[in-house]
């Protein structure tokens, strides 16, 4: 049943009736010069309501020079300026939708180039149904069917909502990496995506009338994981549920790595290594060897590796290689598990009964 956020409403009733919700989306950090190129420049302070002054160029060079930051060698007041493209020069002032270049990403909105730490940072500032359509193809194949990425646009939404209302207030509200939501800018768009973002616009997860932490993750291998287990997040809609993708040849792996590997990860000796805990669903709680080391499941898995160990559910043996692990599945395993949304989705499952089926007693609601 679809009803109104109580909870979000504060947030939107402080939006002009003409505006959209946008995002902050870290894009890279570290320099002391960036390029920025677009057509039609135009130049404006760091709030929603500045004004922008056309450039008359389509490309200019944010330099930092000690505590103050230069536009093409020209001085500007302030610790950030805001960049945007397609500005038509008429009398209303309409920015138009052309993409802007910054750093190596192609994206929509605008850009901000703001002096952070030692150097200079880039932050996107999009609107939220655009973000989504770039992060969908991010996230997911977009060859996979509709209801599988109607349900990842929503958990996707729900998410950045809810990190949003986190950090609000905040330079930036999530970063463009697998640490948050992958976001790769325009080119990650689809018209595939787009259709999954426009068809469920504005609808988000909720509990209690607040926005989930939506998680999702590659392939669960057959069993999601609780949020408590997984992420040390103890919470009512991220429970261990049964899953289809665990049939699926792609949810096997295995890897091979080597004594030096694992006594870097281990910070010693390899020898008589073993899982000492596991949790409910299979995964590895606890490693430990004959010389007393253990380590934490999880510490053990970002030591060796994300993509060289893809899940906690593995089993170890020693060979003459090394230490061979074969496991199941790829990611944390709480929440919507992408690769069994498909094979549901090819079922005939909608995208109301996966989102579901993976957040148990959350409630779809249509915020906007």
């Amino acid at each position: 049943m679809l009803r109104p956020v109580a909870l979000l409403l504060v947030l939107f009733m402080a939006l002009p009736a003409a505006a959209v919700e946008t995002m902050r989306i870290a894009m890279s950090e570290g320099r002391d010069e960036v390029q920025v190129s677009g057509q039609g420049l135009s130049l404006g302070m760091d709030t929603e309501d500045a004004t922008f002054h056309p450039l008359g160029k389509s490309r200019v060079t944010v330099r930092r020079k000690g505590r103050k930051l230069e536009v093409n060698g020209a001085p500007v007041v302030g610790d950030a300026v805001r960049l945007r493209a397609g500005w038509v020069s008429d009398d209303a002032g309409v920015p138009g939708d052309a993409p802007l270049r910054a750093g190596d990403m192609r994206v929509r909105g605008d850009v901000v180039v703001r002096l952070y730490r030692d150097g200079l940072q880039l932050i996107n500032v999009i609107p939220l149904e655009d973000y989504l359509a770039a992060v969908l193809g991010s996230e997911m194949p977009v060859s996979f069917p509709p209801e599988a990425l109607k349900a990842q646009a929503i958990a996707a939404r729900t998410y950045a909502l809810q990190k949003k209302l986190e950090a609000y207030g905040s330079a930036f509200y999530m970063g463009s990496s697998v640490l948050h939501q992958v976001y790769g800018g325009v080119t990650s768009e689809d018209p595939r995506t787009r259709a999954a973002v426009e068809a469920t616009r504005g609808e988000v997860l909720t509990y209690e009338l607040a926005p989930i932490e939506a998680y999702f993750h590659a392939s669960c291998g057959g069993h999601t994981e609780s949020g408590q287990a997984a992420l040390q997040r103890d919470l009512p809609y991220l429970q261990a549920v049964e899953c289809p993708c665990g049939k699926l040849p792609s949810s096997r792996w295995s890897a091979t790595v080597s004594e030096q590997e694992l006594r870097d990860a281990l910070e010693g000796s390899p020898e008589g290594l073993r899982i000492a805990g596991r949790t409910s669903t299979h995964r590895v709680t606890r490693m430990s060897t004959s010389g007393g080391a253990t380590l934490d499941g999880a510490r053990f898995r970002q030591r060796l590796g994300y993509t060289k160990l893809k899940s906690l559910d593995f089993e170890v043996e020693r060979t003459a290689h090394g230490y061979h692990f074969t496991g199941r599945g790829y990611g944390h395993g709480a929440g919507l598990c992408q690769w069994g949304a498909k094979v549901l989705a090819d079922g005939g499952w909608s995208y109301k009964d996966i989102l579901s089926h993976y957040y148990p007693g959350a409630e779809l609601q249509q915020l906007y």
